[in-house]
């Protein structure tokens, strides 16, 4: 699928939620203002560092879905709810068993399992509610997506770490092409958790602040939560279109990206050739960019390669922390605004730029016609996913 041009897939709908809102017109004007989503944590975790939380109210599941009821499936139901024109137009137009959901996550109820074992612990039972089958596997998760939206086609779950939301888009373009489905729900969906803070931080890779992408100084990640989905189709109007996904494992190192970025440049190289395009075509870049020391300078190498330095690089994390498993779908949410919109966000924390990244890196909102939008998603062991969006 990445050795030449495919036809490119209409992106009918999409929608998000994460620390900086949960509707369209609350993300876009924190965007505009530069107003982080980043704050000091509830306390629940026993770690020193600022998160990305969702704040937004989430919807109560059904009466038949309560048993499958957690804050990740609520994300997911406030997500379904917010494509709900889109999908009811796939399900008049294409048979609901040819409509896939193919998603992704870290954590999917892990952090709904933590809470019933803190109530083990505390007082010797499992809360009567829980349900590890129905609040905590990968199915569970599915099983609402589908069951909220209507359809009846394939369902699987990715979890590739960092790429898992933004694999799925790969994975909908195979099954379109192979004529198993018509349309497919794709994205992904994590929740903050003391496995994922707490093995972070173990790493040392937790910034005690707000964290910097591409700054000088900068002093590792923060972590966010939330989820995005979007609707594609095999044809259809759309005003974004999955141009290209170019996908790579360099296996450089378990948790450390390879200094020359390899595994980067390869993934973005095959993500232009399958949307028939040159690096110049592209218009932007919205950066994996987590702000260690290591991944910024590794991806401003590669991009620099490829694109040289004149393509504005945005890392949005600074506005949502690293929500980890949901983090490809949600930057590709933001990628379509910036078709959509016809701008960008400022670059936050990074001011003043690292000397060692040497890519263009715009600290402002910067305004232009954005035709073709590049989004990258990097993750432990070197799975790579670049995403292209473009213009009709």
């Amino acid at each position: 699928m990445t050795a030449a041009a495919v036809r490119p897939l209409p992106i009918t709908g999409h929608a998000s939620v994460h620390a900086l809102g949960g509707t369209r017109a609350e993300i876009l004007a924190a965007l505009a203002a530069g107003r982080t989503g980043l704050a000091p944590h509830d306390g629940l975790f026993p770690v020193q560092t600022v998160t990305g939380a969702v704040r937004t109210e989430l919807p109560q599941l059904p009466a038949p879905l309560a048993p499958w009821s957690t804050r990740v499936s609520r994300m997911a139901a406030l997500l379904v709810q917010q494509l709900d024109a889109p999908l009811a137009r796939a399900r008049a137009r294409w048979r609901s068993e040819r409509i896939a959901v193919l998603l992704g996550t870290s954590t999917a109820g892990a952090e709904t399992t933590e809470r019933a074992y803190r109530t083990y612990v505390e007082r010797g039972a499992l809360p009567a509610e829980f349900d590890f089958r129905r609040q905590h596997t990968y199915g569970a998760v599915l099983h609402v997506v589908s069951s909220l939206a209507g359809v009846r086609g394939p369902a699987w779950m990715v979890s590739t770490a960092c790429t898992s939301s933004a694999k799925p888009f790969a994975s909908a373009q195979r099954l379109i092409a192979a004529g198993v489905i018509d349309a497919a729900i794709v994205g992904g969906i994590d929740t903050l958790c003391s496995m994922t803070l707490l093995g972070f931080q173990s790493l040392g890779a937790l910034d005690r602040n707000a964290c910097r992408p591409f700054g000088a100084g900068r002093a590792g990640i923060n972590l966010g939560e939330g989820g995005a989905l979007a609707l594609l189709e095999r044809d259809g109007e759309a005003p974004v279109l999955l141009a290209g996904v170019g996908e790579s494992s360099d296996a450089y190192h378990i948790s450390a990206p390879h200094p020359e970025g390899r595994g980067a440049l390869d993934a973005m190289a095959a993500a232009l050739a399958q949307a028939g395009c040159r690096a110049q075509d592209v218009d932007h870049i919205n950066a994996h960019g987590t702000g260690t020391r290591l991944n910024d300078v590794a991806e401003a190498v590669a991009i620099g390669a490829l694109f040289g330095g004149d393509v504005p690089v945005v890392s949005t994390k600074g506005f949502t922390g690293h929500t980890l498993g949901a983090a490809g779908a949600i930057e590709v949410a933001f990628a379509a605004h910036a078709i959509e919109e016809g701008w960008i966000p400022a670059s936050l924390g990074a001011a003043p730029l690292d000397p060692q990244v040497t890519i263009r890196v715009p600290t402002a909102v910067t305004r232009a016609p954005f035709r073709r939008v590049l989004s990258n998603s990097f993750a432990f062991g070197g799975n790579n996913v670049s995403v292209l969006l473009r213009a009709p």
